[in-house]
């Protein structure tokens, strides 16, 4: 059964299922749906929590063991199962199937992973969860839903945002759920039960959507090109060099492109990350744009950096910025490509 984030507080009033899957790539909704459900486990006399992160792969047998285990105090058990790369691979494939096809008697085996996509939702073991699950899946909010988001947030401490406070705060996080609850959180200690306007907005909360140049190379990795924009604008509004920017995009493209390369050959994934120094708070990301990037599109950001390269030194004709924000179109595969070149270079 699939559900979104905000049906599964009215689903688990009414009963609990064996197995609950949470997927999505925004970590404020994805946590506070998953302590929901510990939550209600508790409630429910699950006093037992065992907590499984799946990391190099080898962790899969603990899901068995702990499935056929029982507690000394004979309580329910909660398994809380982390699975970050959104990959179970062939032997987390067949762990899934198995213990679905199979559920241990008083356990609930709770999963969050990263964004799962339409392949993955039909694997046979996504198949087998949802057959005798529940499956929540998580989206980043914009536009209407983002604000009443906010006001939800906000009146859950008793204040009230008029329009103009939402939209200055909807502005101010740049879709950062986590800091959109910080800052709710200021407003209220600062002001506490009352009623919130923009100036209170624009005098308290800090503006969450700076970023360094690592962090557009995170946002490019996801694919997310409106944030990537915003974020390209705004370091050249705070005058980091073009130079630097291109350093670290055009560093990022050669990486994807020797790691694939590396996998072309039969090297294991592991291996080949560790050699390019790909930890575990990158990994998912590194992932996600190897699927979505082809070589061909890495070479053809390596030549776009080449360019920008000769315009930065005064070897070619053109304007860095608008080269720097094709790099970012291809990084995201955005399609409409003239149709965003000429809305940036409207902004330049």
């Amino acid at each position: 059964m699939r559900i979104s984030g905000e049906q599964l507080r009215a689903n688990l009033q009414k009963s609990l299922a064996p197995v609950y899957l949470i997927s999505g790539d925004e970590p404020l909704q994805l946590g506070e749906s998953a302590d929901e459900i510990r939550l209600a486990a508790k409630h429910a006399g699950y006093n037992t929590r065992e907590v499984i992160s799946i990391d190099s792969g080898n962790e899969w047998q603990q899901l068995t063991d702990e499935a056929s285990s029982l507690s000394i105090f004979s309580d329910k058990k909660l398994i809380d199962l982390r699975l970050p790369s959104s990959k179970p691979g062939n032997e987390g494939s067949k762990a899934l199937i198995s213990y679905c096809q199979n559920p241990a008697p008083d356990t609930l085996l709770l999963i969050t992973t990263g964004k799962l996509d339409s392949n993955s939702q039909k694997s046979q073991w996504f198949q087998a969860i949802d057959k005798i699950g529940i499956f929540v899946q998580v989206w980043p909010l914009q536009g209407i839903q983002l604000l009443q988001w906010l006001q939800s947030r906000a009146e859950r401490r008793g204040m009230q945002m008029d329009g103009d406070a939402l939209k200055c705060l909807a502005a101010r996080i740049e879709g950062n759920l986590l800091a959109a609850a910080q800052e709710i959180e200021k407003l209220y200690i600062l002001h506490g039960k009352t009623r919130i306007n923009s100036a209170m907005v624009e005098d308290e909360v800090a503006d969450s959507a700076r970023f360094d140049v690592f962090g557009l190379n995170d946002v490019l990795l996801a694919g997310n090109l409106n944030r990537a924009i915003n974020i390209l604008n705004n370091l050249r509004a705070e005058g980091i060099a073009a130079p630097i920017i291109l350093w670290a995009l055009s560093r990022e493209a050669r990486t994807l492109f020797n790691i694939k390369m590396e996998l072309k050959q039969g090297n294991q994934t592991d291996a080949v990350f560790k050699k390019f120094q790909v930890w575990d708070k990158r990994k998912a990301l590194v992932q996600q744009a190897l699927s979505r990037l082809k070589s061909n599109d890495l070479q053809s950001i390596l030549k776009l950096s080449a360019i920008a390269d000769q315009q930065i030194k005064g070897q070619l004709k053109g304007n860095c910025w608008e080269s720097l924000f094709g790099i970012c179109l291809r990084f995201a595969k955005a399609d409409q490509i003239t149709l965003q070149q000429n809305s940036l270079t409207n902004s330049l």
